[in-house]
């Protein structure tokens, strides 16, 4: 999926919602950075920068979602780490993270904005 308008506020609008698969992921071009936006069973959507860290490719995307306790997160295909969709956070290592993204869902329209950003965990 690529998109190249930008809506007030950042956002930019990526597909319909009924095109995400629920729990499962795909890759959005958004201010010419790759993202994984996801679908989760209750129709919550997130989006994360698709690169992973530990195994240095861009990978999230393909991710498994799932959930910790009431933390929706996505494991890499790759060594399996997870991150919470919400935050970006790795539940596996604190002291590593991957970029999180607003999301809206207006008239059926998934729009991914700016990144948000999170006081440093101490």
């Amino acid at each position: 999926m690529t998109s190249t308008t930008t809506l007030s506020g950042g956002f930019v609008p990526v597909c319909r919602l009924e095109q995400l698969e629920v729990e499962r992921g795909a890759t959005a071009l958004v201010h010419g950075q790759a993202v994984a936006v996801f679908r989760t069973y209750d129709d919550q959507v997130f989006a994360l920068g698709n690169y992973d860290p530990f195994s240095k490719s861009s990978v999230i995307a393909r991710g498994i979602v799932g959930t910790r306790g009431e933390t929706p997160f996505v494991a890499s295909p790759v060594y399996k780490q997870a991150f919470d969709l919400r935050t970006g956070a790795c539940l596996d290592d604190p002291g590593v993270s991957i970029p999180a993204y607003e999301v809206k869902v207006e008239d059926g329209v998934v729009l991914v904005g700016p990144r948000l950003t999170h006081p440093k965990r101490g």
